[in-house]
């Protein structure tokens, strides 16, 4: 606006040389309107100075333009953040370190407890199978008892039946020597009897020593097969027993892993929402000093503008001071 005002008023001058008669007061206008130049350029000056002064005043209060901000105190700070920023993220992957670990220990617990399962299963079947088998060698023990019993009681029948035909022969023996006194000499009965009681006596004892050794071999398959599966059914029980603790065992360690599990995942819920809270504080403090610097920048920026055009109207005036300079010589 002053460079405009200048400029009319140098046309003005402009005109009055062109069209003045008196040279005398057209020097005295010029004289006047230089007067009235100079006294607003040292208004202006003044006001430059003090602008000056108040710029060089706002930028001791919040920094040159020149020169970068000193951000040297949030240098610890930001530090400190970045730092715990990166020790919580080496715990986190910790903790997901420890969930994969735990995870993978489950997924081989639960392995271990399907194929203990088939195991189990394969032994209830067994057992399961064996059972008739038992089932048939107590049947087959009982058949034998009461065979042997049979046999028994047919040997103390044949032994009674024996015994009577003895007798009898032994009555019939003294009978015919009654009757044989008189008569001419025949066979010797008794010899006959007792040969006779002799092979008989002597079968009964060979059928005896086979039905008793038949009788034990029978009694001893039977013992040694009940034995074997007394034996394979006290494996197959102590298999199951072992199996069911073994079972216990891995329940009671599948349960503490997921309560672990479960800790670890709630204690990694809150360390996320912890740090994620942290994070937004600092996100928004970060963005408040942003948000500051770019005021501070535009108003710096404007304070150049105001500057800036001061510095050209300065310059204006100073080329039209020069010019009333080359028109007064």
């Amino acid at each position: 606006g002053a460079g405009g005002g200048f400029t009319r008023a140098g046309a003005g001058c402009s005109d009055g040389i062109l069209f003045a008669n008196n040279e005398k007061a057209t020097m005295q206008n010029l004289n006047d309107r230089l007067a009235s130049y100079l006294e607003k350029v040292r208004l202006l000056e003044g006001d430059n100075a003090d602008l000056e002064c108040k710029i060089r005043e706002w930028y001791a209060k919040v920094g040159p333009s020149c020169e970068p901000r000193d951000y040297t105190c949030f240098h610890k700070e930001i530090e400190d953040l970045q730092s715990q920023i990166l020790c919580a993220a080496m715990e986190t992957n910790k903790i997901l370190l420890n969930i994969d670990n735990n995870r993978m220990t489950a997924d081989d617990f639960r392995v271990k407890y399907e194929t203990e399962c088939g195991l189990r299963q394969n032994v209830d079947a067994d057992i399961c199978n064996l059972r008739p088998v038992l089932d048939q060698l107590s049947s087959c023990k009982t058949d034998l008892q009461l065979q042997c019993e049979a046999l028994t009681e047919e040997m103390c029948y044949l032994k009674t039946n024996h015994e009577e035909e003895m007798n009898c022969l032994r009555k019939q023996a003294t009978g015919d020597v009654s009757v044989e006194v008189n008569a001419c000499p025949g066979p010797d009965l008794r010899k006959i009897l007792e040969d006779l009681r002799c092979q008989y006596e002597t079968l009964m004892e060979r059928n005896r020593k086979e039905t008793e050794q038949w009788y034990a071999c029978k009694v001893e398959e039977v013992n040694l097969e009940v034995v074997t599966s007394s034996q394979e059914i006290e494996s197959s029980n102590k298999q199951v027993t072992e199996l069911r603790r073994q079972l216990q065992a891995l329940e009671i360690n599948l349960q503490a892993q997921l309560t672990m599990k479960e800790n670890l995942e709630s204690s990694l819920t809150e360390t996320e929402c912890r740090y994620n809270k942290y994070l937004a504080e600092l996100q928004s403090q970060i963005s408040c000093v942003e948000q500051r610097l770019a005021e501070i920048r535009a108003e710096m920026e404007c304070q150049n503008q105001e500057y800036k055009t001061l510095l050209d109207v300065k310059c204006r005036l100073e080329q039209e001071i020069q010019t009333y300079h080359c028109l007064l010589e």
